[in-house]
């Protein structure tokens, strides 16, 4: 007995202490009324669904799954909403910040904002098609940020694959996990500045999918000019990400990297023909980024706005 007591609380050690019920009692709407929202600012802009992914991914890779990227910047904190990342390209703070508001309205001081973002980042997922999972909660919010970590811990669009491997096993995240995880571009907009380099430089491109994807980025200028991650189908979460790797017509350098007679082109072949595979590892991934070092217990606060520290 004592075994399986030891072995319960290793389990919950692991797992940072989150529990999908944490809330059952506490906010028992909560969920409901996180995906309201998701679903209002979704029809709204379907695009949102990636955007408020993307954040949540930015936040994670930043000392863990705990809001930092959420504060503005202060005399005393330099936030990581101005990092090389993040700047001009994170997008749905807004959307947090209204649904925040709903979840303070049902209640007050119970949830954090980084649970918040954890769920909104689920439902966005599912309202565009995707696979659904249970997303484990408790984490608090970080009385801190930190730009230099956002600077250096979130990979590159310019990134090798031996570079994204690093990036993500430094968080405790495989290979798998990274080509499943990259799946998430099979929905959202990439600006020209970033796949600039891939589109003009690279040999392992489609060539007439270079020469479409330039005439709406330009050798120089147009930097914030907007292209689909999934030229197929930006709006629908599927597996034509990888189709299109296989096809050499990924957008990011980054991306084609996972499919570039490398380690994961198996993988990348896998998920092509077996969408159902892809959204089972997704969903799985998911779980394990979720887990990233979140604060717990008397870690951190829960605050009251998202932007600002109590």
């Amino acid at each position: 007995m004592a075994i399986v007591l030891f072995l319960a609380l290793l389990v919950c050690i692991a797992d940072g202490q989150l529990s999908p019920t944490f809330y059952r009692k506490t906010c028992p709407n909560l969920q409901t009324v996180v995906r309201s929202a998701m679903t209002q600012a979704v029809n709204n802009e379907p695009r949102m669904g990636a955007s408020i992914l993307r954040l949540f991914f930015h936040d994670c890779f930043v000392n863990g799954c705990d809001g930092s990227i959420l504060l503005d910047d202060t005399a005393t904190i330099t936030g990581e909403k101005n990092a090389g990342p993040n700047a001009n390209s994170v997008r749905g703070y807004d959307v947090i910040d209204t649904i925040k508001s709903n979840v303070e309205a049902a209640c007050p001081g119970i949830v954090s904002c980084a649970d918040i973002v954890a769920l909104a980042a689920r439902d966005g997922v599912v309202l565009l098609g995707g696979p659904s999972w249970t997303v484990k909660l408790g984490r608090r919010d970080a009385t801190t940020a930190s730009q230099s970590a956002a600077n250096t811990n979130l990979p590159a669009p310019s990134s090798s694959l031996s570079q994204l491997k690093t990036a993500f096993a430094n968080k405790n995240l495989n290979a798998r996990d990274l080509t499943a995880l990259s799946g998430a571009h099979t929905i959202g907009q990439a600006r020209c500045v970033n796949f600039r380099s891939h589109i003009y430089n690279d040999a392992n491109i489609d060539a007439s999918f270079a020469s479409q994807t330039q005439q709406n980025c330009p050798s120089s200028g147009g930097d914030n000019t907007l292209a689909p991650l999934d030229l197929q189908t930006p709006t629908a979460f599927d597996n034509a990400y990888y189709q299109n790797l296989v096809s050499q017509k990924g957008l990011l350098h980054s991306d084609q990297e996972l499919f570039n007679n490398g380690t994961q082109d198996a993988l990348v072949r896998q998920y092509s023909t077996n969408a159902a595979a892809f959204s089972r590892d997704f969903a799985a991934a998911m779980v394990k980024m979720g887990n990233i070092s979140p604060l717990t217990g008397s870690q951190g606060e829960i605050r009251l706005d998202c932007k600002k520290v109590n």
